[in-house]
């Protein structure tokens, strides 16, 4: 059960580790494409028809004829990762080992739905993925296993995919030997809740310490990117580095866009103006002058 590209190698894992998956739960298909009216299937659901599984994607569990077509199956475990979907009591208890999922962070810290974006946000200096059985709560469950990763200069993207693919690692490994790992429950210590990212968390405040903005490109590369304002036009930032340098906050300090911070300054190293691909600085202001004393939104 997953939908993004997070899911897609732990589906992978399982086929060549040799389980017998007998179908796969995803989101519906969507609209998108280049005109952004055709049906696209999600990551894992073409995965699992180029493997050949039976997919299902229901808008919802909760009725008692989906639940009744899943109890049906007769699994033994279901694998989450990424689905999506609210998992009722009757879907929790259908598999005879219940639903185990693969959650990226270090439960009980960054429990909820944007837990790599958060963790580069706070500057955690380690995160990783946790395997646990669900439960009715959110990612409250009794913990498996965990890995652990240096966050130290990666974006949302990277550990993204690193996390994805050391998440399908270690459920492989717990498959392989489900009584070695015992559930152990989740205390109430040291929890945090990884909310929903806004799109208005991605607006660059120049008034922020250096390092926070720094994170705050990190934390949103590739998407939705953090931006600012200038003359008018929304620019992405999405890479950059800490700079020296100071004056008011926002202001550009050289010809090469080192930006005033707060306290600090940043060098965007990586960016994208509006319908245009990503650049390198130095190519963006070739064509778009951001002189030493203009001032950003």
């Amino acid at each position: 059960m997953g939908t993004p590209d997070f899911a897609v190698p732990a589906l992978e894992a399982l086929v060549a580790a040799g389980h017998e998956v007998i179908a796969v739960y995803t989101q519906p298909p969507r609209p998108g494409g280049r005109r952004g009216k055709e049906l696209t299937p999600t990551p894992v659901h073409r995965k699992a028809e180029e493997l050949g599984i039976e997919v299902r994607h229901p808008l919802s569990l909760k009725s008692p004829e989906e639940q009744a077509a899943f109890a049906a199956l007769g699994a033994d475990i279901a694998v989450v990762a990424a689905y999506g979907l609210i998992l009722p009591q009757a879907v929790l208890d259908a598999p005879k080992h219940g639903c185990l999922n693969i959650h990226a962070s270090l439960l009980t810290r960054w429990r909820g739905a944007a837990p790599i974006h958060r963790a580069i946000l706070a500057g955690d200096k380690e995160t990783g993925v946790t395997i646990m059985q669900m439960e009715a709560g959110l990612d409250t469950g009794p913990m498996l296993a965990k890995v652990t990763t240096p966050v130290e200069g990666k974006t949302t993207g990277e550990l993204t995919a690193e996390l994805a693919a050391q998440g399908a690692d270690l459920m492989v490994t717990v498959l392989a030997d489900l009584n070695a790992y015992p559930p152990e429950v989740q205390g109430e210590d040291g929890v945090t809740y990884a909310h929903k990212i806004d799109k208005a968390e991605a607006r660059i405040d120049w008034a922020q310490p250096a390092e926070q903005i720094e994170r705050q490109v990190r934390a949103f590369a590739p998407a939705p990117g953090a931006w600012f304002e200038f003359e008018g036009e929304r620019c992405k930032v999405l890479a950059a580095e800490l700079a020296e340098g100071s004056s008011a906050a926002g202001t550009v300090l050289d010809d090469g866009l080192t930006v005033a911070c707060g306290t600090g300054a940043i060098r965007p190293t990586l960016v994208q103006r509006a319908g245009r691909p990503a650049m390198a600085t130095a190519d963006l202001l070739r064509g778009w002058a951001i002189a030493a004393g203009a001032k950003l939104g």
